[in-house]
């Protein structure tokens, strides 16, 4: 992907595993990641490789097929504790303040726009009346993924 040229391979990395932490993240900050956050977490990854701007399809794509694993990897990895688990989630999704200023702005902008809209179709998972679309106490405190610094709308000018 010619929006990735200036990143090292870590900094992809990041970028592609922010997808899963931020699901684990906004699932899991009730104490319980249940299977319909879980399935919708999957099932959104997929929608968003075809159903989003075509320059950030690509990048949906490259994490729709081991997104279940990285899930799961993750999941296994991180604590059980939610509190501890947040704050790990917390620390590594802060390590793309490093990144996000090396994308060309208007991808870059996008993909912070996506990653926050994620967070929030996460949360509407599962809660609510008839436990669909709403957002409990708990998601809301990360849902807008403070830990990252927000991505300015750059000029409407610049081509993506």
């Amino acid at each position: 992907m010619t929006q990735f040229e200036n990143l090292t391979k870590g900094e992809i990395e990041l970028l592609e595993n922010a997808i899963p932490q931020i699901a684990i993240l906004i699932a899991g900050a009730d104490g319980n990641i249940d299977q319909d956050e879980k399935d919708w977490a999957a099932k959104l990854t997929h929608i968003r490789g075809y159903a989003n701007p075509k320059s950030l399809q690509a990048f949906y794509d490259a994490i729709d097929p081991n997104f279940n694993t990285k899930f799961g990897s993750f999941l296994h990895e991180l604590p059980k504790d939610t509190e501890k688990r947040q704050a790990i989630l917390n620390t590594e999704l802060a390590k793309l303040n490093d990144v996000f200023p090396k994308l060309e702005p208007k991808f870059g902008y996008l993909l912070y726009q996506s990653f926050v809209s994620f967070a929030k179709q996460i949360a509407k998972a599962s809660g609510g009346m008839l436990g669909f679309a709403t957002i409990s106490r708990a998601e809301k405190k990360w849902v807008d993924l403070p830990m990252i610094t927000p991505v300015e709308q750059p000029p409407h000018e610049q081509p993506i």
